[in-house]
């Protein structure tokens, strides 16, 4: 009989989350009712941010955050080609140009010197992303002297050196609840900040452009539908309650695939935590050896072997959207091609067993021929 195949990713619910469900059902109140507050606080103290805005996804906390950095039209944006799309696209919801700069080889992370070295009298914001939950070098950006907008979607649980969590700089930084997160809602985000005037324009845009104190019939600025649903925010204070225990399961399940996957000849692992960085673990992804079988190739005989897997990342500048828009080609960016192409995520979440990491780490030696 064959092993049961192992899942990419399985988000922790239980008896908690369906209890706060079944409270906002049975209050009548399923829209901007008092768990947005509730979890927008209980949020931003967890990561040390005087601020924050609940929103539908982390793409939308990215177009408002852009917008309150005061990105617009024909502006240029630095960032990073090595991310999950939404990070370049929602430079492109202000009609402004996502201009990439290439990322370091060993975090993974947007390159300051490549950053710096692309920037323009044009160039109104930085957007670093923290890669994978390994803090991005803010104190790098910071001294180019621009506004910065972090995509920390994936970095929830991450420290930067100096102690400070992630999201808790003052910069707008993004956070993603898809269910693939360390924290879930479904769909959802939240931005914090560290400025009360930028929470309050971004609580009016997510709200269709309505001012606190106005009735609904009556709006005083361009706003999308960006809110997010009390049944969401439930969920998310549920969750918060339990973040401890799951980013000690994702560190628990990382530290098992180090020591199963130590010695596979020329892969590559995700960098371990330096000069005081902490990671916030989202996913454990490798680059497949340079010398063996191909990226899809791997994952093609990992699912043969009951193991789900899936490219991670893709890099966005080769895109078929942003090659014709934009004119990009191979060489651009040759470190994020290289990682790009190699890249593959592997089964990882917070109830991973030590059985399920022996299981892909054989199977993965096993494609490999290693």
């Amino acid at each position: 009989m064959s092993e049961p195949e192992i899942p990419l990713a399985r988000p922790v619910l239980g008896a908690e989350e369906e209890a706060a469900v079944a409270a906002v059902l049975r209050s009548g109140q399923l829209s901007l009712g008092p768990r947005v507050p509730a979890f927008e606080q209980a949020f931003a103290a967890r990561v040390g941010a005087p601020h924050a805005s609940a929103v539908s996804s982390g793409t939308a906390g990215l177009h408002l955050a852009l917008r309150a950095a005061g990105v617009a039209d024909g502006d240029e944006v630095v960032t990073s080609p090595f991310s999950f799309v939404a990070s370049a696209n929602a430079c492109l919801f202000e009609r402004a140009r996502p201009v990439f700069a290439d990322i370091d080889p060993v975090t993974l992370n947007l390159d300051p010197q490549a950053a710096r070295a692309a920037v323009t009298e044009r160039t109104s914001a930085i957007l670093p992303v923290h890669i994978f939950g390994y803090p991005a070098d803010l104190p790098a950006f910071e001294a180019l002297g621009l506004p910065i907008v972090e995509d920390a979607c994936e970095a929830l649980g991450a420290v930067h050196a100096d102690g400070t969590p992630v999201g808790g700089r003052g910069h707008p930084a993004v956070f993603g609840f898809y269910a693939n997160k360390q924290l879930t809602t479904g769909e959802g985000g939240m931005v914090t900040v560290g400025d009360a005037a930028l929470k309050a324009r971004m609580d009016s845009e997510r709200n269709q452009g309505r001012a606190p104190d106005m009735g609904w019939l009556d709006h005083d600025r361009l706003g999308f539908n960006y809110r997010l649903s009390d049944i969401a925010c439930a969920i998310g204070l549920a969750q918060l309650d339990r973040l401890d225990g799951m980013l000690a399961g994702r560190a628990r399940a990382a530290a098992a695939y180090r020591e199963a996957l130590d010695g596979i000849d020329g892969l590559g692992l995700p960098c371990a935590d330096h000069g005081g960085d902490r990671r916030g673990w989202f996913v454990f992804v490798v680059q497949v050896p340079k010398d063996g079988p191909g990226r899809d190739e791997v994952i093609r005989g990992l699912r043969e072997r009951g193991v789900q897997s899936k490219p991670y990342l893709p890099a966005i500048h080769l895109m078929s959207f942003y090659r014709e828009r934009f004119g990009h080609r191979e060489g651009e960016f040759p470190v994020c091609e290289d990682v790009a192409a190699r890249s593959v995520a592997l089964p990882f979440f917070p109830e991973l067993t030590e059985g399920q990491v022996a299981q892909v780490a054989q199977a993965l030696r096993a494609v490999l021929g290693r």
